[in-house]
């Protein structure tokens, strides 16, 4: 049984903190669903940590429902939540209305994921009337990249943490049933969440967000190049995978693979009349 909107509100309620991941295809979501994490994210991340992109601005609608789809036929159980790629929800209401429909309809996802507070709440209000669940997005939002100069805390001037508190509620009252917060001073992101009565889910925001969710690639240590502060290596997978493929090209190189027990036989006698 997927989880829905209302087994995610009770873990609030419950006080159990909520566990968010992100996949991008279906191997690796299979394996995130079989260990039990409750929401998977397919994150606009994709097109810097699957794709080689200097951030998710070049992320397409297309490239999204690709990888959606994937996601969904490896899960059973968690809830796919599906984020909306740059300019796919910005110009209008019906713009957002569509493009969050697709994820469903399409792709299979249960939810969408979007950033962006107050100035877009009438936005989520009518994909959320559509019956289509939204999570919010708020604190550093990586599609706005350009106008905040990069990866950075968003909160910590009273302006910006009183912005913050705004947008968080005007998302709530429009129906989203959860809010991420990222790059979100820890003091400041334990306050929304106080203050709110959806669940928030951090990232690089503090242990007091109700619940928080990391990238697969910077959990599983993929990437020897960076790894964010906000994140922790589970394990570090690109070392085991370059001393796999190290010992692949050796083994083939000096022809000690692939052996009799990896090959396939036949009759002599056939082979003899082929000669």
């Amino acid at each position: 049984m997927t989880v829905t909107v209302r087994q995610v509100w009770g873990m609030k309620q419950k006080g159990e903190k909520i566990c968010m991941l992100t996949a991008y295809d279906y191997s690796t979501a299979k394996l995130v669903d079989e260990a039990g994490v409750p929401l998977i994210l397919v994150g606009d991340s994709l097109g810097m940590v699957v794709l080689g992109y200097d951030s998710t601005i070049p992320v397409t609608m297309d490239v999204m429902i690709h990888h959606t789809k994937a996601v969904v036929r490896g899960t059973k159980n968690a809830m796919v939540v599906a984020d909306l790629p740059f300019m796919t929800y910005h110009v209008s209401v019906e713009d957002a209305l569509r493009n969050a429909g697709r994820f469903l309809q399409e792709a299979g996802a249960q939810a969408v994921k979007l950033e962006g507070g107050e100035e877009v709440a009438e936005k989520v209000a009518r994909v959320v009337s559509s019956g289509i669940p939204v999570v919010g997005h708020l604190g550093y939002t990586p599609q706005s990249m350009h106008q905040l100069g990069g990866p950075r805390a968003i909160g910590k001037s009273t302006e910006a943490a009183e912005k913050l508190i705004r947008d968080a509620r005007a998302l709530e009252d429009a129906g989203a049933f959860s809010i991420v917060l990222e790059l979100v001073p820890a003091p400041l992101a334990k306050l929304v969440t106080e203050k709110v009565g959806v669940p928030t889910i951090g990232i690089g925001a503090g242990k007091d967000c109700d619940g928080q969710v990391q990238v697969i690639n910077d959990v599983l240590g993929l990437s020897s190049d960076f790894v964010p502060k906000h994140a922790k290596q589970y394990a570090t997978l690109h070392e085991t995978i370059r001393s796999a493929v190290t010992e692949y090209l050796t083994e083939v190189k000096e022809g000690t693979f692939p052996t009799p027990e990896n090959s396939s036989t036949m009759d002599e006698s056939i082979l003899s009349g082929l000669r």
